[in-house]
Order: C-alpha cells, then sequence, then structure tokens
C-alpha cells in the first residue's frame, strides 16, 4: 500500500506519493504550509482516480478534460506525466521515465495508491 509523505524543504512544505515498495511514483510542488500541502494531497486523492489521460507523446493525440494525467517527453527526452486537478492546476510530477508503458504503469500506480493511502511526516 503506497503512503504519502510530507517533507520540509528549504524553501517550503512539499509530499511524496510513495509505492508500496517505497519508490516514488509523484511529487508535488513546495507549498507555504502543511494545510496547503494537505489539501494539495486531498486533491491527489479526488482527482486522480477519475483523471482521463492524455498522452501528448503521440501526434494528433486527444485533448482530456481535467481533471488529467499530461503524459509528455521532457528535455532529455524521458517520459514523464502532471496530474492537473479539475482548475487546471498541476497536483503532481512524476520523474522521469526511459519507456512510456513505465510512465503509463507510474499513472495506474498513482491511480490505484493515491486513494486511500495514509498521509505520514517524514522523520
Amino acid at each position: 500500500m503506497g503512503k504519502f509523505v510530507i517533507r520540509e524543504t528549504k524553501t517550503g512544505i512539499k509530499f511524496d506519493l510513495k509505492a508500496g515498495n517505497g519508490e516514488v511514483i509523484a511529487t508535488s510542488e513546495v507549498y507555504s504550509s502543511e494545510k496547503s500541502c494537505r489539501a494539495g494531497i486531498a486533491s491527489v486523492q479526488k482527482n486522480a482516480p477519475a483523471a482521463a489521460v492524455e498522452n501528448q507523446t503521440v501526434e494528433g493525440y486527444t485533448v482530456e478534460k481535467h481533471p488529467k494525467f499530461e503524459v509528455y517527453t521532457d528535455k532529455a527526452g524521458e517520459f514523464r506525466f502532471r496530474l492537473k486537478a479539475t482548475n487546471g492546476q498541476i497536483i503532481a510530477v512524476s520523474e522521469g521515465y526511459k519507456a512510456i508503458a513505465s510512465c503509463m504503469n507510474g499513472i495506474e500506480s498513482v491511480k490505484k495508491n493515491a486513494v486511500d493511502a495514509p498521509v505520514v511526516r517524514a522523520e
């Protein structure tokens, strides 16, 4: 089972969604307060299960409505996804993947793990 881990950074507070094996599958922006960070987690929990997948790596892709996962290629040529809420705000992003299939597995993992993942503070 996955979990959300809230941790302090030099500039604020952020969360990582970790899979059962401890791998980070999505991370948030830096928030100014723990309250707003927890609101971001709630948004991921609400939006991820219903989010469509918009694969921007294929020509003529279908533009999906929010909430959605956007799959794209970064400057290094790796596949990444970002989860956007119903208001279009980015609420979580992935690390880079070498293969599109791995990126899609990451999205499925977020959908599966986010819903009932407990929220813990980093040690």
